[in-house]
């Protein structure tokens, strides 16, 4: 039996115990470059039953399905599978599991925030040019924090803004009172949040009520002094409204480690303010969320190995396989 685990080219996955655990019960493919083109994805799973893919640098589209006929299983890193053709995956018999890892983007977050705030970039860049300048800075403490989103990562959040001495509040859409007064936050309706804080923190699912949530109407509330962090996911926020409220100076600045578009496109706008802090989605590729993903999906794969289907998001794949040889007894 064999094990592929896509896309490696960080060589992040292949020296984790949990693949070292993998390669006692399983024969472990790794294949560490992005490999080219379809043709070339078939070639490097013709044989495997299951696969291991990192996030979604491979798509599995419903043409790629029907061309690997042994393919039983997906231990899909992350925490989704947008990039899969589920209904392709259920119709093959192919089982698609999540496997997420630790999280790695609260430290981001703040990372971001201290970065746009005392300029630390911007002036890193300038030195580069030989200048040496004396730029304003603004501190964390005595700050509002406005938190979209108070779950696992916004309630993180939460707790280290109270140690940088920040004063939080937050909303979300299913957020009350009580949930935000056991993080020390105070809840508000969005737009008071907005009015509201120094800076606003994203920490929201992406969907079809979340999506353009921050349009012009609504980053016109912030004050202009304030600061948005987008560490969630781009769509979230109105890209075109935000450039133009930057480019007007209606708010501080913003840092930004999502896009609707990634890669970014080379002549997006955003690029040419200086009044933002650009990051090529840093929040999940880390040294203890790779370990995470590892550990998840060889739990997930030796589970199903035994007859377990953990974390599984289309269980009812099982009712439309072929007899076939595999991993499932």
């Amino acid at each position: 039996m064999k094990v592929t685990v896509l896309d490696d080219y960080q060589y992040a996955i292949s020296p984790t115990q949990a693949i070292a655990r993998l390669r006692q019960n399983v024969d472990v493919q790794i294949i560490h470059e992005k490999l080219a083109d379809e043709a070339a994805v078939v070639d490097a799973l013709k044989d495997s039953p299951a696969v291991i893919p990192i996030r979604e640098r491979t798509k599995f589209t419903a043409a790629l399905f029907h061309k690997l006929p042994a393919l039983e299983y997906i231990a899909q890193t992350g925490n989704h599978a947008y990039h899969i053709d589920m209904e392709a995956a259920t119709a093959h018999g192919v089982v698609v599991s999540l496997a997420p890892g630790g999280n790695s983007t609260t430290e981001l977050t703040f990372g971001l925030m201290l970065d746009v705030m005392r300029r630390i970039s911007q002036s890193d860049q300038a030195m580069r040019r030989g200048q040496w300048p004396l730029m304003l800075g603004y501190v964390l403490k005595g700050k509002t924090l406005g938190i979209l989103g108070l779950g696992k990562i916004g309630t993180e959040v939460a707790a280290i803004a109270r140690a940088f001495g920040m004063k939080v509040i937050a909303w979300g859409p299913t957020l009350t009172q009580e949930r935000a007064a056991k993080s020390s936050a105070t809840f508000m309706p969005l737009e008071d949040v907005l009015r509201s804080a120094d800076v606003v923190s994203i920490h929201l699912k992406l969907s079809e009520d979340s999506k353009n949530l921050l349009n012009d109407t609504r980053l016109r509330l912030m004050k202009k002094t304030a600061y948005l962090v987008n560490t969630a996911r781009g769509a979230i926020v109105d890209e075109l409204a935000l450039v133009k409220i930057l480019q007007e100076k209606a708010i501080a600045g913003a840092a930004l480690d999502v896009f609707v578009e990634e890669p970014l496109p080379k002549n997006h706008p955003i690029i040419q303010l200086d009044n933002v802090v650009l990051t090529p989605h840093l929040g999940w590729p880390t040294d203890s969320g790779f370990e995470g993903f590892a550990e998840n999906a060889v739990t997930n794969i030796l589970d199903y190995m035994a007859g377990k289907l953990t974390r599984a998001l289309n269980p009812e794949a099982l009712n439309h396989r072929r007899k076939r040889n595999g991993f499932m007894p």
